[in-house]
């Protein structure tokens, strides 16, 4: 997605320079809360940190925090791990309820040892996010019990159909924003509020990342069906084969047009046949809701960037302009 060694474009040398360190020593922080009191707990806990990631969470907490006055700030990086411990939590019981075999590119843990395991060690890890939170103070324990809930209502709204009269599509971008988009806003809000910004740049920060968030998710859907698995290193129609619905696929199904009736017969089911996936991702391509989608996730990013005309311009501002862009526009 971009050249720099960050998760983001970071154009200001003194600011990437910084941001890269401070994030080494997060890593080596992460590493240590991963310690349990045997060596098996230990090795189940640092399985998927030590697989490595993007680890954006933590930097978008790093990066809020230029936006105060004292980014250094201790709390800063207890923060950062917070974040990225929760993340890393959920992911070990998304793969138990995925069936997942691979993380990272390496085996998730459900599949090196057991389910129980892996939900455990999930649970473990929340644990140690929760006393990292106690040592940040009550606005803290509120701020994660708040984020944690509608995480876990977003992974659960996920395994239910839209109810009677409920719309498919809000169904589906409200499990985004619960399971992405909530903790990505506590990221930006957490570092805005440890680094002492301004309460309107911590609001701001809060909502930036909440849009940001699910923005990213919702472009993952279109490159499911729109890349180019050369170029993007990504399976298309991954999501088709699963019978996931994304952003396309529902703006697609909401057609009335008889046009449409081949496209719809093949999306109302999974498509583990090729033949039949890969007609279905040609429909797809050449379907009006792949521009409808790409609009809806170009319109968040704008949403986003007038979030930040309340920092002042600099490097900061200009490195989460710069992202809301990339997240709207990637291939990959």
């Amino acid at each position: 997605m971009t050249d720099s060694p960050l998760a983001m474009p970071v154009v200001d040398a003194e600011l990437e320079l910084r941001l890269v360190g401070r994030l080494a020593r997060i890593e080596e922080l992460l590493a240590e809360h991963c310690q349990g009191r045997t060596p098996y707990v230990t090795q189940a806990a640092t399985h998927l940190m030590a697989a490595g990631g993007r680890r954006f969470r933590p930097l978008l907490v790093l990066l809020a925090a230029e936006a105060g006055t004292h980014p250094d700030a201790p709390e800063v990086d207890t923060a950062a791990c917070v974040v990225e411990l929760t993340h890393v939590a959920s992911l070990y019981h998304d793969d138990v309820m995925d069936e997942a075999a691979l993380r990272r590119g390496a085996d998730t843990a459900n599949a090196r040892w057991d389910n129980h395991v892996a939900i455990l060690t999930g649970d473990f890890l929340f644990g140690r996010s929760s006393e990292l939170t106690a040592d940040l103070g009550p606005d803290a324990v509120r701020i994660q019990a708040q984020t944690f809930t509608r995480l876990v209502e977003g992974q659960i709204l996920e395994t239910v159909e839209p109810g009677p009269g409920e719309d498919p599509l809000q169904h589906y971008l409200e499990v985004v924003a619960g399971k992405t988009g909530s903790l990505i806003a506590t990221s930006a809000r957490y570092g805005a509020m440890f680094g002492g910004a301004r309460p309107e740049v911590v609001e701001a920060l809060r909502a930036y990342g909440e849009i940001v968030g699910s923005a990213f998710q919702l472009s993952d859907d279109i490159l499911d069906i729109a890349a180019d698995s050369d170029a993007s290193g990504k399976t298309p129609g991954t999501d088709l084969r699963e019978g996931v619905p994304t952003l396309p696929v529902l703006m697609a199904q909401a057609s009335t047009d008889p046009a449409d009736a081949r496209l719809l017969e093949l999306l109302a089911e999974p498509l583990v046949d090729d033949g039949l996936r890969a007609e279905a991702l040609d429909l797809l391509r050449r379907h009006p809701a792949m521009d409808q989608a790409r609009d809806h996730v170009l319109g968040q990013a704008t949403q986003a960037k007038k979030l930040l005309e309340v920092l002042d311009p600099g490097p900061v501002r200009t490195a989460l302009e710069s992202f809301a862009d990339i997240v709207a526009t990637r291939t990959s």
